[in-house]
């Protein structure tokens, strides 16, 4: 397995993370392998050392001890800092290929990318490890036990990247971890590959651990998928650059409605429950939008200051304006006004009230009432057409990209991980570090600051606000500003696919 020096392990979250620490702070934080509790497996030569696409690499196979920084912005006398597993073949595996029964499952929303992960997952068993047992999972984790499973070929899968949605179905709950282990060991499957969200990977995260439970040689991999780009310390998840690029055709729609009437709005309301990360790349991207309103940033509407007055200035300068509101942002204000409600999905997240037509209605109001300010307004709702799409060219080599590296890992004997890219390196990350907290737009980062100086809107933050912000600590994100707390680069050259690594 290769260790700089110390090993240890602890329990975060109910899931087991090695930890491996070396010479100038370095520590790895490494995922579970199945020889921590089957000793004694055998292995066996990796079929890729046969494989005609691999015949010309250099270096066939990963290296034990690769592993990938999380903070790559350091001073000289920093310390090395958390490490993660560098994704890719190794030179001996866990699993003849003819034993290999694999299964594919996906949870959750829809999000651009799925059908190209479940392509190459099966595409990367057959092709490079020769392994033709492969099952579709129908509709999320109730299907391992209430639903039939689809066979799953090169041939059935070749063109499903072409369409967006899931070619398997998906839902949200369902989650019986005694009984999807039940069906695991029943239908004698040894490689599972679960794709969704952080509520998906948690109940990967169960799996492995009741798998663990019972000595069963059977590999655990996620792939992590969230539209809204909230798992933390990956770069970015797939499906957020083709969320990006189709919420352009939206704010472009909302531009040209505005600019074509007098007192032109166009509201364009964007995903982003938690956080709004597709708002702020979508507003830094189309160059149109005048105010982008986050979860992340609280805002008010009436006195000096406030959205009212910033609309009012708008239109008075310009004639027209565009607002991109990400759908969990202002929710505050619309419980303060009657609007709260406690319901939640099968998944547990909270049913948020529509914010796009609120504030719409409410801007209509203030300027009907109090203003006597004719204006024309008209609201866009995309998000069902974005989440439904295909992906685009980036996410497609990044889907590919994570299958492969999630087919390798399992095939070597990982599992009780998260296949990620940091840094623009592929990784394996333990299922408690993808678990343990949402990714969210740091306001006082310089990535923030941006976006106001382009749309030239107020942060809507008081004095005091401020204040209390900066006292914050952010979290542990790929996203942040190159003088963030603790990682990354928050320019959106960080979000740019390097193929580099297999």
């Amino acid at each position: 397995m290769g260790t700089p020096n110390n090993t240890g392990g602890g329990e975060e979250n109910g899931v087991m993370m090695k930890v491996v620490t070396g010479p100038g702070g370095y520590i790895l934080q490494d995922v579970p392998h199945l020889t921590d509790y089957i000793p004694d497996l055998p292995t066996h030569p990796n079929p890729l050392r046969s494989n005609p696409a691999y015949s010309v690499v250099k270096q066939y196979f990963v290296h034990m001890d690769d592993t990938v920084p999380q903070k790559v912005v350091v001073h000289k006398d920093s310390p090395r800092g958390i490490h993660f597993r560098r994704a890719g073949p190794r030179q001996k595996v866990y699993f003849k290929s003819d034993d290999v029964s694999a299964c594919i499952v996906t949870c959750g929303g829809l999000c651009p990318g799925l059908n190209t992960v479940i392509r190459e997952i099966v595409h990367s068993l057959d092709y490079m490890y020769g392994v033709n047992k492969v099952l579709g999972i129908d509709g999320g984790y109730r299907g391992f036990y209430s639903k039939n499973t689809i066979r799953l070929t090169p041939k059935t899968v070749n063109d499903i990247h072409k369409r967006g949605g899931t070619i398997l179905g998906t839902s949200r709950g369902g989650h019986d971890t005694s009984k999807i282990v039940d069906s695991i060991q029943d239908r004698g499957i040894n490689q599972v590959y679960i794709i969704g969200g952080d509520g998906t990977q948690k109940g990967a995260a169960a799996i492995y651990k009741e798998v663990r439970r019972r000595g069963l040689k059977v590999a655990v991999a996620g792939i992590p998928k969230t539209i809204d780009n909230d798992i933390p310390v990956v770069d970015r998840s797939f499906g957020f650059d083709t969320a990006v690029e189709e919420a352009q055709r939206a704010i472009n729609a909302a531009h040209v409605e505005a600019e074509s009437a007098e007192n032109g709005i166009g509201v364009v309301k964007l995903m982003g429950r938690y956080c709004g990360f597709i708002a702020q790349y979508a507003t830094l991207a189309s160059r149109d939008v005048d105010c982008c309103l986050i979860p992340e940033s609280p805002f008010y509407l009436e006195g000096k200051g406030g959205l009212f007055e910033f609309v009012e200035k708008c239109l008075k300068e310009n004639g027209h304006m565009v607002i991109v509101i990400a759908e969990g942002a202002g929710q505050e204000l619309l419980a303060e006004s009657g609007h709260a409600n406690d319901e939640q999905d099968a998944s547990g997240n909270k049913l948020l009230q529509d914010v796009g037509l609120w504030i719409s209605q409410k801007i209509k109001d203030y300027f009907a009432k109090q203003r006597k300010m004719a204006i024309t307004l008209k609201y866009i709702d995309p998000t069902y057409m974005i989440r439904a799409i295909p992906s685009n060219a980036s996410d497609n080599v990044y889907c590919t990209l994570l299958a492969q590296s999630a087919v390798h890992g399992a095939m070597a004997g990982y599992t009780g991980f998260t296949s990620g890219l940091v840094h623009g390196r592929h990784t394996y990350i333990p299922f408690n570090r993808i678990i343990e907290t949402q990714n969210k737009v740091v306001i006082t980062d310089r990535m923030w600051a941006r976006l106001l100086s382009s749309t030239n809107q107020p942060s809507f933050l008081g004095p005091n606000a401020i204040v209390e912000a900066k006292k914050e600590e952010p979290p542990e994100t790929q996203l942040l500003d190159d003088d963030g707390a603790n990682s990354g680069n928050g320019d959106t050259g960080n979000h740019k696919i390097e193929a580099r690594d297999t």
